[in-house]
C-alpha cells in the first residue's frame, strides 16, 4: 500500500532532528494513523482491513512454478536498528519449502517496512547465513548452554559436508555482496534436503537464519564500524564476558548483538524496523537430479596433513576472520601493495566442481582456489559499487563473480592437496576480514544426464494459514456491521431506508465468524475467493533467540 509522505506543519523539532538520520518515509505510518483518527468513521471501517493487510504481509507466501522450478518469497521476523546499533539474531523455524526437494537457489536482502531495499551505507549487512537442522517435534526453542552447546535431544545440527570442524556449517551465506552474487545450482544438479529416510523419528526438518547487521547512519567512522573496530564500539570483552587480548583490535568479538558503534550527536533515537526478504527456488526431488556436496573452505584454517609431533592429521580449525596490516606498517611500498594469505587443505571426497564463489569484505580484491598441480579450479573477483542506490553502493563489495564449469570439465581428486589464496589491498589496515570459499562438488555422472524440464508452465499458488482466513472474515464482518450502522444513520439524514439486523441474526452472524478459525482450508475456500493452497506447509510461527548463542553456534561466518 502506498502512503503519501506528508509532514504536518505542526511536526515537532524532534521529528525534524530524526529526519537527519532517518529515511524520508519515517512518518508515513504516523500520517496514516493521524488521518484515520480524525474520522472515527474511517478508522472503524479501515481498521479491520489494515489489520488484515499487516497480517498477510508476513503470513502469505506466493509460490511460482515455472518449468517445474518452484519459487517463493518470504520475510524474516522484523529486527529494529538505530544509528550505530548492531543486531546479531538467530531466527528458528523460519518459513521454508517443505518436502523432499532439491534447492536451486537462495537469495536474500535487507528491506524496510515498506519493502524498499536498504542500501549498505545505511545498514551494513555483515552476513546472513542459513542452517539446516532436525528439531524435536513440539519444541519451539531448543535448550542451549554456552558450554555444552545445543541439547542434542532437542536439536540436531545438519551441517554441510565440511571441511571446518568448528563453525561454518551453513548451507547458504553471504554478506554485502548478496544482491549481485549468483547462487543458482545448474541442472542437472541440486542440493538435496527433506529426505524422509534421513530424518530421525520424532523430529522434523527445520531451518535457522542468522542475521548480523550494523546500522551506520550517522557513524563517525563508517568503515571502522563495518570492520568492527573495538575502540569504536568501546568493547573490551566478548559476548560471553571474556576479556579480549591486546592484539585483538577488531572483528566479530567486538560487534556482537546490542553493541553500539560511535555516531555523531543527534542520531541516537531514530529507530526503524527491517526484514530479510529471501527468495527460495527448488524442484521436487527425483532420480534425474544429481546431488551436490557443500564445502566451505577458510583461508584461516590451521589444518595440517601431518602433525610433526604425532604424525597424524590435525583438525580443520577455521578461525573465520583475520587482520590485514597496512603497507606502511609492514614497510612495503604503498604503490599497489597486496596482502596475500594462503592455506593448503584437501577435500576428503572430491568429484566434479559444479559451482564456486568467494566471500570477502571491503578491501578484498579476489580469491582463487588452485589444484595440486597449480591449475586454477575457480577464481572469484569482487565488484565494487559506484553509486548510492541499493546494489550499487560506492566503496562496498556488491557482488562476487562465480564459477560454473561445464559438467565434468573441472575435477578434484579425493584427498588432493588444494591451495586457497585470499588477496586484500593493504593500502590501509583492515580488521575482521574474511577469506571463505563456497564450493559445490558432485560425484561424476556415469553417463550424460538427459535432464530436461517440461515446456514453460507458469502458475502461482498462495499459502494462507487458517488464522489469517479467520482474521480476514472477522475484518469483513466488522466492516459490514460498520457499513450497516453508517447506512442506517445516513438513512435518517438523506431519506434512504436503513437496513436492520435483528439481535438474533447479528449474534448468529458473529458466531459463524468466530468459528471460522476452526474450519479447515477446504471449508474456508467456500467462503473466500478461490485460491490454490500449497502443500509445502508454510508459513509457520518463527521463534527468535538472541545472539548469546555466539560463535559456539555453527552459523559463524
Amino acid at each position: 500500500m502506498w502512503i503519501p509522505n506528508v509532514v504536518n506543519k505542526g511536526d515537532s523539532d524532534d521529528s525534524t532532528s530524526l529526519r537527519k538520520c532517518y529515511p524520508s518515509h519515517f512518518l508515513n505510518w504516523r500520517y496514516l494513523m493521524s488521518k484515520m483518527a480524525n474520522s472515527s468513521q474511517s478508522w472503524f471501517l479501515a481498521f479491520p482491513m489494515l489489520l488484515l493487510a499487516l497480517s498477510i504481509q508476513t503470513s502469505v507466501a506466493r509460490v511460482r512454478n515455472e518449468n517445474g522450478i518452484k519459487s517463493a518469497v518470504f520475510l524474516s521476523p522484523m529486527f529494529e536498528l538505530e544509528p550505530g546499533s548492531v543486531v546479531d539474531k538467530y531466527y528458528y523455524n523460519i518459513d521454508f519449502p517443505r518436502g523432499h526437494i532439491a534447492l536451486k537457489s537462495f537469495n536474500a536482502e535487507a528491506v524496510d517496512e515498506a519493502g524498499n531495499p536498504v542500501p549498505l551505507q545505511e545498514t551494513y549487512l555483515h552476513h546472513w547465513v542459513i542452517l539446516r537442522s532436525y528439531q524435536r517435534k513440539g519444541v519451539e526453542i531448543p535448550k542451549f548452554d554456552d558450554h555444552l552447546g545445543f541439547h542434542q535431544s532437542d536439536l540436531i545440527v545438519v551441517g554441510n559436508t565440511g571441511i571446518c570442524e568448528s563453525g561454518l556449517k551453513q548451507y547458504y551465506g553471504l554478506g554485502s555482496e548478496t544482491r549481485k552474487t549468483d547462487t543458482h545450482v545448474p541442472d542437472p544438479y541440486g542440493i538435496e534436503v527433506g529426505n524422509p529416510a534421513e530424518i530421525p523419528a520424532g523430529y522434523e526438518e527445520r531451518w535457522v537464519m542468522n542475521v548480523h547487521a550494523i546500522d551506520t547512519r550517522g557513524a563517525e567512522d563508517r568503515l571502522g564500524c563495518t570492520e568492527c573496530k573495538c575502540d569504536l564500539y568501546n568493547v573490551t570483552v566478548d559476548e560471553h564476558g571474556r576479556t579480549l587480548g591486546p592484539d585483538y583490535i577488531g572483528g566479530l568479538k567486538c560487534c556482537y548483538d546490542q553493541t553500539q558503534c560511535k555516531v555523531r550527536q543527534g542520531c541516537k533515537s531514530a529507530k526503524r524496523g527491517l526484514y530479510m526478504r529471501y527468495t527460495v527456488k527448488w524442484v521436487d526431488w527425483d532420480n534425474s537430479i544429481l546431488p551436490v556436496r557443500i564445502y566451505i573452505l577458510d583461508v584461516t584454517d590451521r589444518w595440517k596433513r601431518l602433525d610433526e609431533s604425532t604424525g597424524l592429521s590435525t583438525k580443520h580449525d577455521c578461525r573465520v576472520e583475520y587482520q590485514v596490516e597496512s603497507c606502511a606498517a609492514t614497510g612495503a611500498p604503498n604503490d599497489g601493495c597486496t596482502d596475500s594469505k594462503r592455506v593448503s587443505l584437501s577435500l576428503p571426497t572430491g568429484g566434479d566442481v559444479v559451482y564456486g564463489v568467494a566471500h570477502q569484505h571491503t578491501g578484498g580484491i579476489g580469491s582463487t582456489l588452485y589444484g595440486e598441480d597449480g591449475r586454477v579450479i575457480c577464481s572469484s573477483i569482487p565488484t565494487y559499487g559506484e553509486g548510492k542506490e541499493a546494489g550499487n553502493e560506492a566503496g562496498y563489495i556488491v557482488g562476487m563473480s562465480t564459477c560454473y564449469p561445464q559438467p565434468g570439465s573441472v575435477k578434484i581428486s579425493d584427498g588432493e592437496m588444494l591451495v586457497l589464496e585470499s588477496n586484500y589491498s593493504s593500502a590501509r589496515r583492515h580488521t575482521g576480514v574474511m577469506g571463505l570459499f563456497y564450493l559445490l562438488v558432485a560425484d561424476p555422472s556415469p553417463k550424460p544426464n538427459n535432464f530436461s524440464r517440461a515446456p514453460v508452465d507458469m502458475h502461482e499458488e498462495t499459502t494462507i494459514p487458517n488464522s489469517v482466513w479467520g482474521l480476514a472474515l472477522f475484518g469483513i464482518a466488522i466492516t459490514a456491521v460498520g457499513v450497516v450502522a453508517y447506512r442506517r444513520r445516513g438513512g435518517r439524514e438523506d431519506g434512504y431506508q436503513s437496513i436492520v439486523i435483528s439481535g438474533r441474526s447479528a449474534s448468529t452472524f458473529f458466531a459463524r465468524v468466530d468459528s471460522v478459525a476452526q474450519l479447515s482450508p477446504s471449508h474456508l475456500l467456500q467462503l473466500a475467493p478461490p485460491v490454490s493452497l500449497s502443500e509445502t506447509g508454510y508459513p509457520r510461527e518463527t521463534t527468535t533467540q538472541d545472539s548469546k548463542l555466539g560463535r559456539d553456534w555453527p552459523l559463524s561466518m
